[in-house]
Order: C-alpha cells, then sequence, then structure tokens
C-alpha cells in the first residue's frame, strides 16, 4: 500500500502554558524513562528535561488525578520503578539486514531501493533505545559510537527496546472491539495525540482546567496515553472530526514532487519502498481525511520542531506501540 504525505516547513514549536518544574539533576533521566515507559511520551530520553517532558509530566499527573506540577509523586513512582538509569546493549546480529551506510539522500534519489534502511549501527541503536546519536556518543565516546559492529555493547538509556524486527511489512491492524472506540485528540497548538478510553471516566482535578474541550459533545473519557507529535502549519490543518480508516506496518510511499510544492498531482512520481528512514516510518494510521495520516518519522530529531503539510508524525518507537492503543474505527478530533 502506497501512501501520500506533505512534508517539512521548520519551525519551533508551540510552548505548553508554563508548569514550574524543580531542578530535576540526574531525576530528569530517571523521570523521562519512567514517562516512556507508561506510553506519556517525554521525546528522546537524553536526561535533559524540556517541553515535552514538562507535557508529559502534566498529562501522566492528569492520568493519575493530580495538579501537574506534582512532582515529588511522580518522582518517588519514578524511584521506585526504575532502580538503574542505565543498561549494557549489545549489537545484535539482524542489526545488519537493517543497515545501508550507501543509502541515497533526498527522497526523489529512493527508487528501486527495497528498504529504506538506518545509516549506521550508531542510529539503529540510538533508535532502539528511545534516544538520539549525540546522547549516546556522550555516554560511549566518539570512537566507539562511530565504530560499532555487530557483537558490540553499548551504555543505553533502561528502557524496553523498540523491535524493528517485529514489524512485518503489509500487516494489517484490524478493528479492535475495545481499540477502536477509543478517542484520539491531536492538539495542533502543544503537538500532542492523546488517547482516550471512553469507558473509563472523566478525571476532573478540582481548579485544573480540563484538556477536553467544551465543543464536546460527549465525554472524551480517561486519558490513557500521550505522544509527542509534529503536526501541520495552520494552512495546512484539517480541523475537525475523523476515523482511523487503516492502520499497517511499513508502508511504503509515493514521492511526488509537484504535489509536496503545489497540492496538485503531478506526473514525475517516485515509489518509495519501506523501511525505519522512509519518510513515513514503521507505521501508517490513514483517517478518513484523504491522503492524511498518523505516521512513523525518519527523523525523529525533528518531532515537534518542524511542520508537515497535513500528516501528524510520530517517532518510530511511539508508531510501533500506536495500535497497543488505537485501531481502525477510533474517533480523531484534530484541534
Amino acid at each position: 500500500m502506497r501512501f501520500l504525505c506533505l512534508f517539512i516547513l521548520f519551525l519551533p514549536t508551540a510552548l505548553l502554558a508554563q508548569v514550574d518544574s524543580p531542578k530535576m539533576g540526574g531525576d530528569g533521566l530517571r523521570i523521562q524513562i519512567y514517562l516512556d515507559q507508561k506510553c506519556f511520551g517525554p521525546g528522546y530520553l537524553d536526561g535533559r528535561p524540556g517541553n515535552f517532558t514538562l507535557r508529559a509530566v502534566y498529562s501522566f499527573n492528569r492520568f493519575r488525578g493530580r495538579p501537574p506540577g506534582a512532582w515529588d509523586a511522580l518522582l518517588k513512582e519514578a524511584e521506585e520503578e526504575i532502580k538503574e538509569l542505565f543498561a549494557l546493549a549489545t549489537v545484535p546480529a539482524l542489526a545488519k539486514d537493517y543497515i545501508n551506510p550507501n543509502l541515497p539522500r533526498g527522497y526523489g534519489n529512493l527508487g528501486g531501493v527495497k528498504l529504506v534502511a538506518y545509516r549506521s549501527y550508531l542510529e539503529f541503536m540510538a533508535e532502539r533505545y528511545h534516544t538520539s546519536e549525540s546522547f549516546l556518543i556522550k555516554l560511549n565516546g566518539k570512537s566507539k559510537a562511530y565504530g560499532l559492529r555487530i557483537g558490540d555493547t553499548l551504555k543505553v538509556p533502561n528502557i524496553a527496546p523498540f523491535r524493528i524486527e517485529e514489524i512485518s511489512v503489509g500487516r494489517m491492524h484490524k478493528e479492535d472491539e475495545q481499540l477502536s472506540k477509543h478517542n484520539i485528540v491531536i492538539d495542533t497548538k502543544n503537538n500532542q495525540i492523546f488517547v482516550y478510553d471512553p469507558t473509563q471516566p472523566t478525571i476532573v482535578i478540582p481548579g485544573i482546567p480540563m484538556i477536553v474541550s467544551d465543543e464536546d459533545q460527549e465525554p472524551l473519557g480517561k486519558m490513557i496515553a500521550m505522544f509527542p507529535t509534529t503536526t501541520g502549519g495552520e494552512q495546512f490543518i484539517h480541523h475537525g472530526i475523523w476515523k482511523v480508516v487503516n492502520c499497517v506496518e511499513f508502508p511504503s510511499w509515493r514521492y511526488d514532487k509537484q504535489f509536496l510544492e503545489t497540492g496538485k498531482r503531478g506526473t514525475d512520481v517516485v515509489d518509495v519502498a519501506h523501511g525505519p528512514n522512509s519518510p513515513v516510518g514503521v507505521l501508517w494510521c490513514g483517517l478518513s481525511k484523504s491522503g492524511i495520516g498518523i505516521h512513523g518519522t525518519s527523523s525523529p530529531s525533528t518531532i515537534g520542531r518542524s511542520q508537515s503539510a497535513g500528516c501528524y508524525r510520530l517517532s518510530n518507537w511511539d508508531a510501533a506501540r500506536f495500535p497497543q492503543y488505537v485501531r481502525p474505527g477510533a474517533k480523531v478530533i484534530v484541534r
């Protein structure tokens, strides 16, 4: 299956309303790992909490029924659950199947490539452990990080790995009695995707404004997950209520330069194969708005820091677990 999505204009992300945070020191990474583990995405695990970590804290505390600034309670939970901040990880033999150091650059040059792979073992390991290449270099040194080979070990954040080997080309995620009833809210101002379970009651915290809108005609339910995302510029955002219509792993993609630049389909197109460095990453969840979807990305560093021209991008590690929360039939509210 091929999907068309519009890409990138570089802009800084919108800021979340102020939520005071304490000096976290070494606890920053612990909180990030804990939130990521609970599927309240803080962005990269790098020990440098920024806007996405603050948003994840705000959302997770709401999930727990606490005020957004309840740092002490959050840190206590993180300390109880995350005993070790780091682990030693081995570059697995299977990694060689996902590496192509000679992968062409530029979407128009990817025609005929069978797998849009990672360009290095360092990139493979960074995405596998929800972090950046620069953080792995900081932890392990340039010589070791740049010279990685099969069987080498690296110091990594202590998080369950994103196992790309469990992603199958073209595998469809079908409707589910429970997950298809979940509600999704895409907050285009703060670059967040919220997932709500309507079978669980909404938690109202006295004195704290609700994230859900007064426009809702029925309760969305309890927030159960939050993922940072890249959204489009205002002129490209399709506000309204949509539905998830399909969800497929390792999708292919069609590069149409004219369409990306003008919005009109051209005849000079390039069919781009699947892979982690495909512009749509490891997953495509298409919406009832034609050509628009929630999908992975080849550039996790741009999440929340750039703009698409219509679609909603997730890191590949978040995209891979998105079907655990959402299936075709789920309602999507774009705000």
